[in-house]
């Protein structure tokens, strides 16, 4: 296995500088996403949704000039869907296009296990890499450039699907049973994203680097803003964030996340707000909180959110 480190920066704090354009990291995650591409080691990216786990993904392969391959996950998410599978309709093709073929071979067999036996050969030549569709674990692997390999909400997906991802973890290769062991060309940087809505086993975690991702300090939430709405007033911004930081203070079913903010401070740009009121925050709440619950605890707090 080759890794790639022309494009690898050559410290954490380069690499922080370097993702700064369309990311604001924190030095710890910088410092685990180093590590982790210098190592050669998958990166285990835990917390609330919505706190920046997939952007830090995109961020690093825009940044490392390399090609994103993402695997979504989903309960009953199998390696039909998520490694390879066969291309029966392209068999089936081939099938009748050498029909004479496959006549003129089994021609004068004495047997069901005779005609078998002569197209032992050919059967072998269906279940080559010819009819092989790659799915995004397969795809990374194979890629002629190394890769950025987002394998994304990984609870979603069954216990089961983790220990199918353990020999790709930990040995960069997977097993086909026809094809036998395919190693990477490249050693990709593998990111796995998890809200923690189960538990990781042991054995996934211990082959992976492991970062925890929070909700932002108001110091690095102000930074985001200001990168991702451009024209967005400093006192607009300070006082979204405030507020924000202090409905996540609140017993709410679902905590808004950085993603909300920003889509938050977009809505109040295009409506001309200079600040808030509790008209405005009443008004476009929809944007914040996604559940009716959450929306009448934020209206009922709203004054004293506000200050007023």
């Amino acid at each position: 296995m080759s890794m790639d480190t022309a494009k690898t920066p050559p410290d954490a704090a380069s690499l922080e500088k370097a993702i700064s354009r369309t990311y604001i990291a924190d030095s710890r995650t910088a410092l685990a996403a180093w590590l982790a591409l210098q190592l050669g080691r998958p990166l285990l990216l835990e917390g609330p949704a919505g706190v920046g786990k997939t952007d830090l993904a995109r961020a690093l392969a825009e940044t490392l000039e390399r090609p994103l391959i993402r695997l979504q996950c989903y309960e009953g998410l199998d390696e039909g869907k998520a490694l390879y599978e066969w291309d029966y309709a392209k068999q089936m093709l081939y099938t009748q296009l050498l029909r004479d073929t496959i006549a003129s071979q089994t021609q004068g067999a004495s047997s069901v296990a005779d005609a078998a036996a002569r197209l032992q050969g050919a059967e072998s030549e269906f279940f080559s890499k010819r009819f092989l569709i790659a799915r995004p674990l397969l795809a990374a692997l194979q890629s002629d450039v190394p890769v950025v390999l987002l394998i994304d909400e990984v609870d979603r997906a069954d216990p089961e699907f983790e220990a199918f991802l353990l020999e790709i973890l930990a040995e960069q290769q997977v097993t086909i049973p026809e094809l036998g062991t395919i190693r990477s060309v490249h050693t990709p940087l593998v990111l796995l994203t998890t809200n923690a809505t189960r538990d990781m086993t042991d054995a996934l975690r211990r082959r992976c680097l492991h970062t925890f991702l929070d909700y932002p300090p108001p110091s690095r939430e102000l930074a985001i803003l200001e990168l991702r709405v451009p024209g967005i007033a400093r006192e607009l911004a300070e006082a979204l964030v405030r507020f924000v930081a202090d409905v996540r203070k609140l017993d709410l079913r679902k905590l808004p996340s950085i993603s909300e903010t920003i889509d938050w401070a977009r809505a109040l740009l295009l409506l001309g707000a200079s600040g808030l009121d509790r008209t405005l925050v009443t008004e476009t709440l929809g944007v914040l909180v996604k559940h009716e619950e959450d929306r009448l605890k934020v209206t009922n707090a709203a004054n004293k959110l506000l200050g007023s």
